[in-house]
């Protein structure tokens, strides 16, 4: 099905398939609409955020509910509403359950978010109910979501050491890519990236989505391959990678 996004302030990016930035730090967040479920792709930087997505997919949906979840990476402007979404199967890059159920670095995610403006007691609130995937993606996991299939990999590390993009076969595909690809601005790479991999981690994203994909960055306007290829060029030489 298809669905009227641009009257809910999403952007449409093929059938059933959309996106919206979000305010604050132009992250992005994604939603597959099958038969039988809706994927979301990030879920916000707090549960009131998280709760304003749920109540907006109701309304773009005729009601329906999220059904699934998949983390693009462990940071808080893209994991912290997931709790908003009671019931939904959350997904993520193997390793992300464990680092989201250690108690440093959820005082870390807490810390980094009020760091970056959120406010203390939401962002703590968001912490102390933080949902951690149940579901590990080590190499690709294939998703039916009635009538559609997307393919949810884990391509880094890179942006971070758990970056799992999403894959949605169209007319032309779309590929959620988290922040393995940026567009607002540089790149961003915190003490957790890992820069000596993020250029491979990009050469696996091409290969997914070949030429013509729409590829949709973690952060800023939908791009093309050329475009995370000259990306991929400029990380390599930032960070001294052959």
């Amino acid at each position: 099905m298809d669905v009227d996004w641009e009257a809910y302030g999403w952007e449409r990016l093929g059938v059933g398939v959309g996106r919206r930035r979000l305010p604050g730090w132009d992250a992005t967040v994604g939603l597959v609409v099958g038969a039988r479920a809706l994927l979301l792709y990030d879920t916000g930087s707090t549960l009131a955020e998280g709760a304003e997505l749920r109540t907006q997919i109701e309304a773009l949906t005729g009601g329906r509910r999220v059904t699934h979840i998949a983390l693009s990476h462990p940071h808080f402007d893209h994991v912290l509403g997931t709790a908003a979404f009671a019931g939904a199967e959350v997904f993520g890059a193997v390793g992300v359950d464990e680092l989201l159920g250690r108690e440093r670095d959820r005082e870390d995610l807490r810390r980094d978010a009020v760091l970056q403006g959120v406010d203390a007691r939401e962002a703590a609130e968001a912490v102390d109910v933080l949902v951690a995937p149940r579901h590990m993606v080590s190499g690709e996991w294939t998703l039916d979501l009635g009538g559609r299939q997307v393919l949810l990999a884990n391509v880094g590390p890179g942006h971070t050491g758990h970056d799992l993009v999403l894959c949605v076969p169209g007319s032309r595909e779309v590929v959620f890519c988290g922040d393995l690809v940026e567009e607002s601005g540089e790149p961003q790479a915190g003490p957790d990236a890992i820069p000596s991999r993020w250029p491979d981690a990009l050469d696996r994203l091409l290969a997914l989505g070949g030429e013509e994909a729409a590829y949709v960055p973690g952060h800023g306007a939908v791009v093309d391959a050329t475009f995370v290829r000259r990306q991929r060029e400029e990380l390599a030489q930032r960070f001294s990678v052959a």
